[in-house]
């Protein structure tokens, strides 16, 4: 029988000096944005916006913007606000710039690529490749969903933003089931008895001696990244310490890349009025984000965590959805000729 999985994988593929490295997350954004830029070529070819293949760089320079500050700034204000006052005397200086301290908010990163579009569509107003507002809304929507599962497997990569226990330390998990050692550090780890926390000071006391537990449990952790006898040996000796939970990562970007992704070009394969596929793309994604958030927990420095049993996410996502369906029956209604698909029409409506 399979055996539930030990998390061991390094966020950092390649450390340059002190706290500056080449990491998974940022390549994750990378590959999202060149996928994107091909995607969108390939639509711009196809005729499905009019935008030229020698414009595209320039707005996805825009959209890219807008999803890196739109991301950050969702993070900021609707998870974690105290980072808008944090200053500290060396660099980044501002909290909010501090991407070691909190991350990225999907749904802010989505308001941030909305603004963007309204900016770039004003701001080739006249010009012959000028896209309309909701035209360039459906391009990203269907040149985004390969970035959406890139940075789930970043998340996952990372250790972050865990799923729910299945089998507490101790105790046998399922097969599929990961034991992430990370949630000793982020607040989210189980009561243990008082024989495995005696375990544990045991075990920080041999390979981190000196330092408190919290920084003890960060020295092991990276240890783990490095092959060898030593990485052995601490997940054997932490394996029983740690509780086995659900791959909560992988189910979103399964949901959010696999799923969304494919429905929403079979439902570009006909020809759709502009804003319809933008509409789908809200309306599948809040539901599929709802759906796997009840197997991921909620950030554990929240002070509410769930409200009437949704997280915050969910909730935002509930927003979403209502926000798709009124686009979707508004676009659906209008009198303008429909585009993408195997035609060849372009609407500037």
């Amino acid at each position: 029988m399979m055996l539930a999985w030990f998390h061991t994988l390094d966020p950092i593929i390649w450390k340059i000096s002190g706290d500056i490295a080449v990491r998974w997350y940022g390549v994750s954004y990378i590959l999202g944005f060149i996928v994107a830029y091909m995607v969108m070529r390939r639509l711009a070819r196809r005729g499905f916006t009019p935008l030229t293949p020698q414009f595209l760089f320039d707005a996805l320079t825009w959209l890219v913007l807008g999803l890196i500050v739109g991301g950050r700034m969702g993070y900021v204000l609707i998870y974690k606000r105290e980072l808008l006052w944090t200053f500290t005397d060396h660099a980044p200086f501002w909290g909010v710039l501090m991407l070691n301290n909190g991350g990225m908010a999907s749904h802010g990163g989505m308001i941030g690529v909305i603004i963007a579009c309204i900016l770039l569509s004003r701001k080739m107003r006249g010009a012959p490749e000028q896209p309309s507002i909701l035209n360039m809304f459906d391009v990203c929507a269907l040149a985004c969903t390969p970035g959406l599962g890139f940075g789930r497997i970043a998340n996952f990569i990372n250790g972050e933003l865990l799923g729910k226990i299945v089998a507490p330390p101790g105790e046998k998990g399922p097969w599929w089931s990961v034991q992430y050692p990370q949630e000793l550090i982020d607040g989210q780890a189980p009561q243990l008895t008082a024989e495995q926390g005696d375990a544990l000071v045991k075990i920080c006391a041999q390979y981190a001696p000196g330092l408190s537990i919290d920084r003890a449990c960060e020295r092991l952790i990276n240890m783990l990244h490095t092959s060898g006898i030593t990485r052995d040996e601490l997940v054997a000796k932490l394996s029983p310490l740690i509780s086995h939970r659900h791959p909560s990562q992988l189910y979103q970007c399964f949901a959010e890349s696999i799923v969304l992704g494919g429905i929403l070009w079979l439902i570009w394969r006909r020809p759709r009025k502009p804003g319809v596929i933008a509409a789908w793309f809200m309306i599948v994604y809040g539901i599929g984000r709802i759906i796997t958030e009840f197997w991921r927990l909620p950030d554990a420095d929240l002070a509410v965590q769930r409200m009437i049993g949704f997280s915050r996410g969910q909730w935002l996502s509930v927003l979403m959805i209502l926000v798709g369906s009124v686009l979707l029956t508004v676009c659906s209604r209008r009198n303008v000729a429909k585009i993408g698909g195997g035609g060849t029409t372009v609407a500037n409506s």
